[in-house]
């Protein structure tokens, strides 16, 4: 993400892709309004997978189906049966008084195994036969009068042609909530409409108290809604379950209340169900169940206990796998339709529909609007990570909120299309945003062409400075010939340049003298001020060679500090090394205490003769200390560079690991070089691939002895 200000040429950029996500944005929301078949098919995958995912769990089974299964039809023979066998069922149903009986099976044409049937070809062959069919009643007349004596309701299929059936169907009262008073001519104009309906036989549709469609949808696609009410010519007719329903209750008339042209819901009695615009209602399916079902041969043995039957809505349909055209359910499931029907009955007693509310087409188009709007103006300005996360968050949103609402309220809320439109969205402005940051950089090689010049210049001025601040310091073979010292020096600047310095240079014959300091920061300036404060400390030590080192850091400290606008300080330690007779006079202003390092064991720290680093406190009185050195003997001074130095991990070099080193090393490196590149080594090997704090400064010195 970005806090500064674009430039001019970012809010170009910006703009650009701003403008052609909104056109972009524009053209994905007129495709989601106006919905295309391959939409509606993408929507219809989104709903199934919730219902697959998240199945309705049954709360009651009011609904049983007696099924004309693979035993019914082992026991009585291949179907179809003489109606009067059908007869007989729907009497053992009768006699436990359920609330409604369906039957799920078109007869419209007579029974081809009636007596009357029979009678004709039985006549000439046997008369005793003939006798006696004579007076058996025809199959219809039996089938009608079981029918008339329950209160049973009996299928018919809307189809698109016209036959000249008239099914009987309930009156209808259509209120329509959008006009003052009645319905208006186009009310219920959605319902699905159908030129004529296949019946059944006169006799048995003329005995029924009920008549219902059983189309459960098209064949070619999952049975997602049920329509709840067709229209057949200009007669409005409910479908098979809602006919039970209404018979169950009671009730004279089914209520339509419409507003406009689109049904809002249908009631019977006091029931009244919510439906989409066409009359439909969404079904939730639960898996298929065992619990629904009893087998028909079962039901004429007397074997079913009569609460399963009693109060209760009883479907009559075919079970068998080669009598029963299954059709597909958004669970992935193949289901027979009278358990279709079965599950609309449940969804309707327990009031467990799915509703797609009206307005959700609109809070969809809303929702991936406002969402779009946020990544066009996110993706060119945050990094691509930043907006990739975003992005994701935002494609996660109408997945979360639709699996919600499924969830809670059982609204179902299409995330699907308004995902895919901001991953199409979010993938073009990617694009875009990679071909404006191709132009940009392209812009800023050439400015960064210019700069390398400038750069150069640079550098090579910071090389100068660099000469210069190595020429300040002292040559580490400076003392070579004195038989009794040696000296030792590494500096590496955390930058081209450093603030550290050290010094070492004799007095007179028998004295030496040697510092270190480090300027308070890093870079140019810490640089600059580091060769002010080494000219004006080794110009006062030369102007006084026999002053006590205590008193040439109080000098030191007036000088610094008279002319120090930008208010640096100075770490210092400074020491006079007696050649002949080992004595070592010092005084520390704020430095760390250096390491006095035996010439065959043992490591001690010079801890005396401290005060505050100079430009610090004016006018301080720095003390002086003093030690005597044994022959061999290191003096190991360092910066804080050494000791602050961190790891790729984060972790401190610290005092208590370089004293572990000097007291680590063997008897033949205890000289002023060995301490030296032991420390430098270890710690570019601990500090390495870690940016350096601070310079690195290290100087030994050794006295050897009085002689040499």
């Amino acid at each position: 993400m970005t806090g500064a200000a674009p430039e001019p040429s970012a809010r170009r950029s910006y703009g650009r892709i701003s403008a052609a996500g909104i056109a972009l944005l524009a053209l994905l929301a007129l495709l989601m309004w106006s919905e295309p078949r391959w939409s509606q098919r993408l929507q219809a995958a989104w709903f199934d997978f919730c219902q697959t995912r998240f199945p309705r769990t049954i709360k009651s089974t009011p609904v049983t189906v007696i099924e004309i299964d693979e035993k019914s039809l082992a026991r009585l023979g291949q179907w179809p049966w003489p109606r009067t066998v059908l007869a007989e069922l729907l009497r053992a149903v009768e006699r436990v008084q359920p609330a409604a009986i369906g039957i799920d099976i078109l007869m419209p044409e007579a029974d081809r195994l009636s007596p009357e049937r029979l009678l004709a070809s039985a006549r000439a062959r046997d008369p005793l036969l003939d006798e006696r069919l004579r007076w058996l009643p025809p199959s219809d007349i039996e089938l009608a009068r079981a029918i008339a004596a329950g209160p049973v309701v009996v299928g018919f299929a809307g189809i698109a042609d016209q036959t000249g059936f008239e099914p009987k169907v309930p009156p209808f009262i259509v209120v329509d909530r959008g006009k003052s008073a009645g319905a208006s001519r186009d009310a219920a104009a959605n319902v699905t409409p159908y030129a004529g309906a296949l019946g059944n036989v006169e006799a048995i549709d003329n005995a029924a108290v009920g008549h219902g469609a059983i189309s459960a949808g098209p064949s070619d696609d999952a049975v997602r809604r049920l329509p709840l009410v067709i229209r057949i010519e200009d007669r409005l007719a409910p479908s098979l379950p809602l006919e039970m329903l209404r018979i169950a209750l009671g009730a004279r008339e089914v209520r339509l209340f419409t507003r406009g042209s689109s049904v809002e819901t249908i009631g019977v009695g006091d029931f009244v169900a919510p439906t989409e615009s066409d009359g439909a209602l969404r079904i939730y399916y639960s898996r298929r169940d065992p619990r629904r079902y009893v087998s028909a041969v079962d039901v004429l043995d007397g074997k079913i206990a009569a609460e399963r039957l009693e109060r209760k809505l009883v479907l009559v349909g075919t079970g068998a796998l080669a009598m029963v055209d299954y059709q597909d359910t958004p669970l992935g499931e193949q289901m027979p339709g009278s358990e279709i029907l079965a599950q609309v009955l449940e969804n309707l007693y327990d009031q467990t529909w799915l509703t797609r509310p009206a307005g959700a087409p609109a809070v969809e188009l809303t929702l991936f609007v406002l969402l779009g709007i946020g990544l066009i103006w996110v993706t060119p300005r945050w990094r691509p990570a930043g907006a990739t996360l975003l992005a994701g968050a935002s494609l996660a949103l109408p997945i979360a909120l639709g699996l919600g609402a499924f969830l809670s309220r059982r609204l179902v809320f299409d995330a699907a299309l308004p995902a895919l439109g901001l991953f199409v969205l979010f993938s073009a402005l990617l694009l875009m945003a990679h071909a404006e940051a191709g132009r940009e950089r392209r812009r800023l090689e050439r400015v960064i062409q210019d700069q390398r010049e400038q750069a150069a210049y640079i550098a090579g001025e910071l090389e100068a400075a660099k000469r210069i601040q190595t020429g300040f310091l002292p040559r580490a073979d400076a003392l070579t010939g004195d038989p009794r010292v040696e000296v030792a020096a590494s500096l590496v600047p955390a930058r081209d340049v450093g603030g550290d310095l050290y010094d070492f240079f004799q007095l007179d014959r028998t004295r030496l003298f040697f510092m270190i300091g480090d300027v308070a920061g890093k870079g140019l300036s810490a640089s600059m001020f580091m060769g002010v404060s080494k000219a004006l400390y080794k110009s006062n030590v030369l102007r006084n060679p026999e002053a006590s080192v205590g008193s040439l850091m109080r000098a030191a400290n007036d000088e610094l500090s008279r002319d120090n606008p930008e208010m640096f300080f100075v770490t210092a330690f400074a020491s006079i090394l007696d050649l002949a007779t080992g004595v070592l006079g010092y005084s520390n202003a704020g430095h760390d205490s250096p390491y006095l390092v035996g010439a065959t064991a043992g490591v001690a720290r010079l801890a005396e003769g401290g005060g505050p680093p100079l430009c610090a406190v004016e006018g301080f009185a720095y003390p002086d200390a003093e030690r005597r050195l044994q022959p061999g003997d290191v003096v190991c001074l360092v910066t804080d560079g050494v000791v602050d130095a961190c790891s790729a991990q984060g972790e401190r070099y610290g005092a208590t690991r370089l004293q572990a080193l000097l007291n680590g090393l063997s008897s033949q490196r205890r000289t002023a070089r060995g301490v030296v590149d032991a420390i430098s080594a270890d710690v570019r090997r601990f500090s390495a691939g870690a940016e350096a704090a601070d310079d690195v400064t290290v100087l030994a010195v050794r006295w050897i002895g009085p002689g040499g």
